[in-house]
């Protein structure tokens, strides 16, 4: 029997952007704020298969902002985390549901992260396979690639006042 190719995942259909839910901590419903942790957990612990401890503290401080999307159900399928790594913000943890990939649900929340950081500097850790990716926002390699948990990232940066508005680059 001859194989066939793996399918392609669908392609980001343009339409109304997902709305875009944010809360710090004290902010959070406690179901929220468990889908969200799970969420985290199923993609960089399970599906990556790297046992780290996800829970590090930076959630709970008050100036991190949560982003996410939600599905038709009410449950997170998309999400980051904005920090204020006082003369940066920092953009991590960012994650999309498998099953809901290709939807550009992480390019909505890149969008969002990025407008509220407005003019600051924002840094981030990318894994390398997405640097490209991040580039949309203006984020440029800051520094040599290395591993965390087996998997190669880049740091990355963008620039502070002057910067645009924070909206992708149309590419």
């Amino acid at each position: 029997m001859p194989e066939r190719p793996a399918p392609t995942p669908p392609a980001a259909t343009p339409g109304p952007a997902p709305a875009v839910h944010a809360a710090g901590f004290d902010e959070l419903d406690r179901t929220t704020a468990y889908r969200l942790w799970q969420l985290r957990s199923l993609v960089f612990v399970v599906e990556q298969d790297c046992p780290y401890l996800d829970l590090d503290g930076r959630d709970l401080e008050s100036a991190t902002v949560h982003l996410w999307v939600e599905d038709e159900a009410g449950t997170p399928v998309a999400t980051l985390r904005l920090l204020d790594d006082g003369d940066v913000a920092r953009i991590g943890r960012v994650v999309t549901h498998p099953d809901a990939r290709g939807r550009a649900l992480a390019g909505a929340l890149l969008d969002e992260a990025v407008a509220r950081i407005g003019g600051r500097p924002s840094v981030l850790d990318a894994q390398a396979h997405l640097a490209h990716w991040y580039a949309r926002w203006g984020y440029a390699p800051d520094g040599p690639e290395f591993l965390e948990d087996g998997i190669p990232h880049v740091p990355m940066r963008r620039a502070g006042a002057g910067a645009t508005d924070g909206r992708r680059a149309h590419t």
